[in-house]
């Protein structure tokens, strides 16, 4: 399930795609735009910032923006970096330890395919596409 931390990332790289000027955007008026409390939002930022999809500006005319183009995030991206890995289960994270029951498991070939369409379905959606108000994608979260 993707947490509140995750739809929200969505909502603040939408929003500062949506309103960029080449400036930075104060997040305070993000989250007075998505209706989310600030406080909220200072505990997103920051790993948006660390990931280097956003970079931030202290100060009189500081803030945030987007460090690429609309069409050069993902998704996908965007949910990794405040969710985690992707994976439906432990065994399939990177890095996880082989698991003892792999070999008589009747259910990790249908775990891998949810996963493989999981990621494939994010990674095929850019924030532009999320900007560009495509019908299949236009409900609020």
């Amino acid at each position: 399930m993707i947490s509140t931390r995750g739809r929200y990332a969505l909502r603040v790289m939408i929003d500062l795609a949506e309103h960029r000027n080449g400036r930075f955007l104060p997040m305070k008026d993000v989250a007075a735009r998505q209706e989310i409390s600030l406080k909220y939002l200072e505990k997103i930022v920051p790993l948006l910032t660390a990931a280097g999809l956003v970079e931030g500006q202290h100060g009189k005319g500081g803030g945030y923006r987007l460090t690429r183009e609309p069409d050069e995030y993902t998704a996908g991206e965007i949910l990794r970096v405040c969710e985690g890995d992707l994976a439906p289960v432990s065994c399939l994270l990177p890095g996880a330890e082989k698991c003892p029951r792999e070999a008589q498991c009747r259910t990790v070939g249908m775990w891998r395919e949810y996963y493989r369409l999981t990621n494939e379905f994010f990674d095929g959606i850019t924030l532009a596409d999320l900007l560009g108000g495509d019908p299949a994608l236009d409900y609020v979260i």
